[in-house]
């Protein structure tokens, strides 16, 4: 694999430095544990039996799986908050599709995993507060660069195009571009791996992902470096579950007032210090 541009990496830069959060982006590797947390105050501990995330391990740097051990940016912030609560950490594995039923069913106490804040959504589950600002970006093949060069307008007539089913950027694709061919796929890789098979033309999916799948096949594709939406991420919890909310919140609270929150995306984000 090539290395990106200067032009490019100062690209991703400028425009992850405006996500709040997810400021910047290269392939992640292994890296240090976070900091611990402080024990929570005795008003917002909730439980002592395992805190149980669900996680959906294919958004590299939010979450993914390294030598068969779970990590990412969302690994991070669930150990440091399973750690300020008390509680044992246990990861549960969940289809994307399969979370928010997962989390009612109660088989999960709380998601983790990149989880975009929707109207939709919060009709059937409740919300922390957000901890990072983010948003949908569009990647295609490296040849096909000049056909968009007009802007994202000139995207309605690509002939296909691709997003994880089930995400905002399945709702998107399928609210904005109602006269193109539409696949839609179980993971981002599988998307990818269309998008290089050109089996579809363009895949839009959340920008952190996007930008790593950008630099890990840089010489066969690129991002188009600006953002389609805004969303904010948040944990989900079953809306009966205020004291977990609470607690989250506190935690998240927490990680801002004392600028851990920072130096956990920065471990993800070694180019945002730079």
């Amino acid at each position: 694999m090539t290395p990106l541009t200067r032009t490019q990496w100062i690209a991703a830069i400028m425009l992850l430095l405006a996500l709040a959060g997810l400021p910047g982006c290269t392939t992640p590797g292994p890296t240090a544990p976070p900091a611990v947390s402080p024990a929570a105050p005795a008003a917002v501990k909730t439980s002592t039996s395992p805190l149980k995330v669900g996680v959906s391990t294919n958004m590299p740097p939010l979450i993914y799986k390294q030598s068969n051990r779970i990590t990412g940016l969302e690994a991070d912030l669930a150990k440091g908050l399973a750690d300020y609560l008390g509680r044992p950490l246990q990861f549960v594995e969940v289809a994307w599709k399969d979370q928010i039923p997962y989390l009612l069913d109660g088989r999960t106490d709380i998601i983790m995993s990149g989880l975009s804040v929707t109207e939709l959504r919060k009709v059937r589950i409740a919300f922390c507060d957000p901890y990072s600002r983010s948003g949908l970006m569009a990647i295609l093949r490296r040849g096909d660069i000049q056909r968009f060069k007009a802007g994202y307008f000139s995207l309605v007539e690509t002939p296909g195009i691709g997003a994880v089913e089930g995400t905002t950027g399945a709702g998107f694709v399928r609210s904005r571009y109602e006269k193109a061919r539409k696949r839609f796929f179980k993971t981002s890789e599988d998307g990818i791996t269309a998008l290089r098979d050109k089996t579809i033309d363009l895949f839009i999916h959340d920008a952190p992902v996007v930008l790593v799948m950008a630099a890990t096949y840089e010489s066969e594709l690129a991002p188009i470096y600006s953002l389609l939406t805004e969303e904010y991420l948040a944990w989900g919890v079953r809306r009966d579950n205020t004291a977990l909310q609470k607690a989250a919140n506190a935690y998240i609270a927490d990680l801002k007032n004392n600028g851990r929150l920072k130096s956990i995306v920065q471990r993800w984000m070694p180019m945002s210090g730079k």
